[in-house]
């Protein structure tokens, strides 16, 4: 056994040592491809979003589309691409970051790479509160929904939170998840029982249920940007300590990690992300379950990356498929709650076949 005196001297000297050649050089340089990767990305959200815009039921010529978003002259044109496609476009791209982000966030926090946004119960809760809102205060506007939803998925959330932490001083992930699964169950059969009951609230509740774009105005838009803001900011400052969490609690904490801090606000921030996407767009699904997964594909497990590669490819697949939606569906359109469906689910296939689904 070393001295107490030979182990401080052993440690000095390695403190001393030079970093090893080359390894700084490796970092910079791996750190400059990630940074390339994102402009990539950021450049294919601009041409994604300017697809969004030009494409639509009504054919309108890009030169004429490029003209009137730049200048808007009153005429009927300018009408529909202000008061319908930009806000539709906007939206998609608010709710993807939600979505994406919040995905990235259950995962990390739950150590689960099959979690999504809905396993804490926030999807079910949007949806009891827009049926409670239809069935018995007889709203009918999306613009109504959107508080609704955003209540329901709130108090779902700290549902599951107190129930994840009772009898202990902390809520581990696995009891967060089991909490998530009973609220959810309890809240199915809860909606169910109303809409049954009331097939004119059925009726109104189908068209929201699928999950869609179409039809949100800008205020909307308005509604849920606060929101969605705070939740990007508390999930981004949360990242470095999501990595430490990644290995463990115990080893979280010994890091300087205050694991209860870090997983409450991190609840907090999916409520806020998930809560304010669903409320405005509906349930979408795979777009938080998957693009997690592409991103860490690209850069690895580091959460700062994930996140920040989540923010921009989350908008990209939710706004090309409402795209995709508009051209496939012409002269109707396709919800883009069915068009991501079709094409996150052989997305997630392929990664589950070219790697294993783990967090580290």
């Amino acid at each position: 056994m070393l001295s107490v005196e030979t182990r401080a001297k052993v440690g000095r000297d390695a403190e001393e040592l030079p970093a090893p050649r080359g390894r700084g050089a490796a970092v910079a340089a791996v750190a400059a491809v990630r940074s390339v990767g994102l402009l990539v990305a950021l450049a294919a959200l601009v041409v994604i979003a300017l697809l969004s815009v030009w494409s639509g039921t009504r054919d309108i010529p890009f030169t004429s589309t490029w003209g009137v978003l730049w200048n808007p002259d009153g005429t009927q044109t300018s009408v529909i691409i202000h008061d319908y496609r930009i806000p539709r476009t906007v939206l998609g791209l608010l709710v993807g970051v939600a979505l994406g982000l919040s995905g990235a966030l259950m995962q990390a926090l739950t150590r689960n790479p099959l979690a999504d946004p809905g396993l804490l119960g926030v999807s079910l809760g949007a949806s009891t509160g827009v049926v409670v809102a239809i069935a018995f205060l007889g709203i009918g506007s999306a613009l109504g929904y959107v508080w609704f939803a955003f209540v329901g998925a709130a108090v779902a959330s700290v549902v599951v939170f107190l129930l994840g932490s009772a009898g202990r001083k902390l809520a581990t992930p696995d009891r967060l998840v089991v909490a998530g699964a009973s609220v959810t169950a309890v809240l199915y059969a809860f909606n169910s029982a109303i809409l049954l009951l009331n097939p004119r609230a059925f009726n109104q509740f189908r068209h929201w249920t699928v999950g869609a774009l179409a039809g949100r105005r800008m205020d909307v838009v308005w509604v849920i940007l606060p929101f969605v803001v705070a939740g990007l900011v508390l999930a981004l400052l949360l990242a470095p300590s999501l990595n430490a969490l990644a290995m463990g609690d115990q080893l979280g904490r010994a890091l300087g990690v205050n694991v209860g801090r870090t997983r409450i606000l991190g609840v907090i921030a999916v409520m806020l992300l998930c809560g304010a996407a669903t409320a405005a767009a509906g349930p979408i699904g795979f777009v938080g379950l998957v693009v997690p997964h592409v991103a860490r594909f690209l850069v690895g497990p580091d959460q700062r990356w994930v996140m920040a590669y989540s923010v921009l490819l989350a908008p990209i697949l939710l706004v090309g498929s409402d795209v995709l939606g508009r051209v496939v569906g012409a002269p109707g359109e396709i919800q883009v709650g069915i068009v991501t469906a079709f094409v996150g689910a052989p997305l997630f296939l392929v990664l589950c076949r070219r790697r294993k689904l783990v967090m580290l």
